[in-house]
């Protein structure tokens, strides 16, 4: 009996880490609306978070917040946001 309340507890609480983990996302339509043309990559991050995945070209530098199915892109020029778009939010 007791182990199973150590399993029934065990999977509880495994629950609970999946959904808080899941809910605190910041990439959603909310947060993609307070973007907008010109604001730095730090004012952009303290909407958004770290970025998931960054690459530099020729001065431009492309973020890129969620995967495949829910994200969030970000083009910086000179430190400025110049380009932005969404895929899945919602």
């Amino acid at each position: 009996m007791c182990r199973r309340k150590r399993i029934f507890g065990i999977v509880v609480v495994m629950l609970l880490v999946v959904f808080l983990l899941t809910g605190c996302s910041n990439v959603n339509k909310e947060n993609y609306d307070k973007l907008k043309m010109g604001m730095t990559y730090t004012e952009v991050t303290d909407i958004l978070g770290a970025p998931d995945n960054c690459s530099e070209t020729m001065g431009a530098k492309n973020c890129l917040w969620g995967d495949d199915e829910v994200n969030i892109k970000v083009k910086f020029v000179v430190d400025k946001v110049v380009w932005m778009s969404n895929t899945g939010l919602k």
